[in-house]
């Protein structure tokens, strides 16, 4: 793309137009600089190189937030790039983010940089928070310059943007261009000089003094394509910038180059290989997500959101992502629906909530919005989908209401804890619960009501522990969720109150309790006054959210299942955490809480493994032999006979080296995940024996199973989940067994393999 006059002073010039491969042409020196990537090399995966995309010309490199970046050798730049003149810099560079970052210690995510601020040398040209950018350079007297795109001048996500940085030190100018014209200037000392930044590399897409996370990510890493990198050692004239930008429309008929939105998403791709990552859980094309939560079905299909850092496998400036299914089973992609905005309303994060409808039957989202710089940093707010103006029926479009619509008071609540709210409406008007605690007692759900939606009133705790009695329900509540349950067999109608405690003392898990609804007042009092768990894993079953299924009528609760791996092997994988299965909550008969998964699941099955019935162990493990998969359904019905303890082995290896016992004791009555020879991979940290509470009350033990690689999900008699996380290290651990203490007796089993939904 460059002719002759472009070429004077042309220092480096990276066209990007390998389009495969881990090394990048400098086009001046002829020398190859190195990508890095994380899955240049891969433990769990296939080996692939960086992600190529079309450019303005030619190819474009994709940077995927984390781990992307590129090197470029100190001797290179020593002989070929350090200007005998450094009274100039120029660099050009057309940029498409994917997504911003927060800015850690007001640091920018560097699109290219050589620089040492604490020394006041070098050069750093970078974004910071929602598109904002600058270009920074140390100079010579001991000045550190920095020059800031002006408000409306901010980079766009998922479009191309052309960005010059021109630094003329003889006429003492420092200036900014945005597509060819030039948007922010500032004056310095005439004949100023850049201070080289010796001992520090050039790094392009990963900031020289990155902040880092866990002692394993470094923030401020670019998120996005680049093309047509151009540093010279001299100061490129209002012209050449325009005539530069001129020259990539005239390829393109005149126009502004188009960006397509498929090329810069987030791709699952890399990550289907993973021998660990869930294929029919429904997970983010990659890197990090908490919580599912806001289901909500309109116009024929499922939605549901999730708590996501687009930049990487990290915990850190959280927006929703976005998945949409006309089952609850097969789900797919869309883009994020909501993220940090430039406003006074969610400038941080857009925290978990929920979904319900508007007095026009058309989808809302309530989500805590976060502002570090208010007081509370925490309120609920409002999103509003484009629906009625462009009829999507995949709901891409959200548009926030632009105020909070409950600010927390000194008084209600922990002030500063105050999230997650969780809405519903009914023929009388809207409600909604907050999550939050009241000092020396406990977590609390607080309860609101509005008749108009955005005007809210606070009626007081809806339910609130006892601390002092139940220790582990902790200081604050996260993620209440109201379910109706119907009439009991007295005619009384129950209610299912969900909640996830947080903070010291805590048992993170879901607890819940049944109860009645007094909706005159807004409370919530329960037939027992202790709390039940769902799941009895160990926090693998987190992060409630429920819904009622207008189709069926069913109450439907979404969980994350937590990925329970060290920050060092989710930065190898290029992803961390995954949704449990829908599952199906519902009274029962009995008065107890039926669990079951959702039947739609049904459709993933694929061929029949084995069917048999009142069987022997040794018959039933021979024929088990044969059996060697690690996505598996299994429905076996166990009777005790003279064993106390009975169960069954998944991912075991052929001799047992690697193994996952689940089993139930009949003394003890309780449901168990026995981890202790599930890896031998030194940095898994899944081990350990967990489990909980079943009575089963003289019936057999009837154990539904899920395995979809590192998940393993147990329902059992319909009363209780077991959720755990299993990575074996060898690839032959794919086998089954039944086991038992003494001789029990296989009623029932059945086996099918499983499908991806991707």
């Amino acid at each position: 793309m460059s002719n002759t006059t472009d070429n004077h002073g042309l220092i480096m010039h990276w066209a990007f137009d390998e389009r495969t491969g881990a090394s990048a042409l400098e086009g001046v020196s002829k020398t190859r600089s190195n990508i890095h990537y994380v899955f240049n090399e891969a433990e769990f995966t296939d080996p692939c190189p960086p992600q190529w995309r079309q450019g303005v010309a030619g190819g474009g490199l994709l940077f995927d937030g984390y781990s992307t970046y590129i090197t470029h050798p100190l001797n290179e730049w020593d002989s070929n790039g350090a200007p005998q003149d450094d009274s100039a810099l120029s660099i050009g560079v057309w940029v498409a983010p994917r997504t911003y970052e927060w800015g850690e210690g007001g640091k920018l995510a560097a699109i290219v940089n050589r620089y040492n601020e604490e020394l006041k040398q070098g050069y750093l040209l970078g974004m910071f928070r929602h598109g904002s950018w600058s270009f920074q350079v140390g100079l010579e007297n001991g000045d550190w310059t920095e020059l800031w795109s002006p408000d409306g001048n901010e980079l766009p996500k998922h479009e191309w943007s052309y960005i010059n940085a021109v630094f003329d030190g003889n006429q003492g100018e420092i200036k900014l261009y945005l597509n060819g014209s030039e948007i922010a200037s500032a004056d310095l000392p005439r004949g100023s000089r850049l201070a080289e930044a010796t001992d520090t590399e050039l790094l392009i897409g990963k900031n020289n003094h990155s902040t880092q996370l866990a002692e394993v990510f470094s923030l401020h890493m670019f998120s996005g394509i680049l093309d047509e990198l151009k540093i010279y050692n001299r100061a490129l004239s209002a012209e050449e910038v325009a005539a530069s930008y001129q020259q990539v429309l005239d390829s393109h008929g005149g126009a502004h180059p188009q960006l397509e939105y498929d090329d810069i998403k987030l791709d699952r791709k890399p990550l289907l290989r993973d021998r660990h990552r869930p294929q029919y859980h429904v997970s983010p094309p990659a890197h990090w997500m908490n919580e599912p939560h806001a289901p909500i079905y309109f116009d024929g299909q499922y939605h549901l959101f999730y708590q996501h850092n687009p930049l990487g496998p990290y915990f850190h400036h959280i927006h929703w992502g976005h998945w949409v299914s006309k089952d609850m089973v097969h789900w797919r992609d869309l883009p994020i629906a909501l993220a940090p905005e430039k406003d006074k309303l969610s400038p941080d994060a857009a925290w978990s909530g929920s979904a319900t409808y508007d007095a026009d039957g058309l989808p809302v989202l309530f989500f805590t919005a976060a502002n570090e710089s208010a007081s509370p940093n925490q309120s609920v707010a409002l999103a509003r989908s484009t629906y009625s103006q462009d009829q999507d029926p995949d709901l891409v479009r959200w548009i926030k209401h632009p105020d909070p619509l409950i600010v927390q008071k000194k008084g209600i609540g922990a002030f500063g804890d105050f999230r997650d709210p969780f809405v519903w409406k009914d023929d009388e008007g809207w409600y909604a619960l907050v999550g939050s605690g009241i000092e020396g007692e406990g977590g609390v759900a607080l309860a609101y009501s509005s008749n108009d939606m955005l005007n809210w009133t606070y009626k007081g705790p809806l339910f609130k522990a006892d601390i002092q009695k139940y220790p582990y329900l902790g200081p604050i509540w996260e993620l209440p969720v109201l379910l109706p349950l119907g009439t009991n067999k007295q005619g009384a109608n129950k209610h299912l109150l969900l909640v996830s405690p947080v903070g010291k003392g805590a048992d993170v898990e879901v607890f819940y309790w049944i109860g009645v609804l007094d909706k005159q007042n807004l409370s919530f009092i329960p037939d027992q006054e202790e709390p039940q768990l769902i799941d009895v894993g160990d926090f693998h079953f987190t992060g409630p959210s429920g819904m009622v299924d207008p189709k069926t009528n069913r109450k439907i609760v979404f969980t994350i299942a937590q990925g329970d791996r060290t920050s060092e092997l989710e930065y190898k994988s290029g992803w961390a955490h995954n949704g449990g299965l829908p599952i199906s909550v519902y009274l029962r008969e009995d008065g107890r809480l039926g669990i079951e998964p959702i039947q739609e699941l049904e459709s993933l099955r694929g061929a029949k493994r084995i069917f048999l019935r009142d069987q022997s162990l040794a018959e039933t493990n021979r024929q088990l032999k044969d059996v060697q998969s690690d996505m598996l359904e299994i429905q076996v019905e166990l009777e005790p006979g003279n064993a106390k303890q009975v169960g069954i082995k998944v991912r075991r290896t052929p001799a047992g080296e690697e193994e996952t016992l689940l089993y139930y004791d009949w003394n003890t009555s309780m449901l168990m995940a026995d981890r202790s020879k599930t890896t031998l991979h030194l940095g898994e940290k899944c081990k350990g024996v967990q489990g909980g509470k079943l009575e089963l009350l003289g019936e057999n033990l009837k154990l539904h199973i899920y395995l979809d690689r590192s998940m393993v999900e147990v329902y059992a008699n319909g009363l209780k989940s077991l959720t755990t996380r299993v990575y074996p290290s060898r690839m032959d651990a794919l086998g089954l067994e039944i086991w038992g203490d003494g001789e029990p007796v296989v009623k029932s089993l059945e086996i099918w393999d499983m499908q991806s939904i991707w």
